[in-house]
């Protein structure tokens, strides 16, 4: 396996992450534009906190995202900005979601380092989570 390696100015690293999250209660309020839209905000901010998203899927009521943190800032830092800046945004731009809801996001996430598991199988998981999910509607 070929493992590239990033480095800051203390530290080389390869420090991947799959990481879940839901809205507040698990209600199914990503769609309808709103998932797109936080598609394109966790892209960009990732970027400002040097943050590299390697693969991401928005379903209605959860985000799955595998993605590269440097150590010195850590993934639960990652996570809570990342969460805190979509939630700011996606409330000030969808006052629907101010009204429905107390907060954006719930306050516990799941985390797991990528390292147990080839990427590629991370990166496929993630990938057929929409279409899993669709047959689970279907069978339903």
């Amino acid at each position: 396996m070929d493992i590239t390696y990033k480095s800051n100015n203390n530290v080389v690293y390869s420090c991947k992450y799959h990481v879940v999250w839901c809205p507040k209660y698990r209600r199914k309020i990503l769609t309808n534009g709103i998932g797109t839209r936080l598609k394109e905000l966790l892209f960009v901010y990732a970027v400002n906190i040097s943050v590299d998203i390697m693969e991401m899927e928005i379903m209605p009521d959860h985000v799955y995202i595998l993605m590269e943190v440097d150590p010195q800032f850590g993934i639960h830092k990652a996570g809570k900005s990342l969460k805190g800046y979509t939630s700011k945004v996606l409330r000030s731009e969808y006052p629907s979601l101010k009204t429905r809801m107390p907060s954006l996001w719930t306050n516990s996430y799941f985390v797991s380092t990528v390292g147990g598991a080839p990427l590629d199988v991370i990166k496929q998981y993630i990938e057929n989570q929409k279409t899993s999910q669709r047959q689970k509607d279907k069978l339903g």
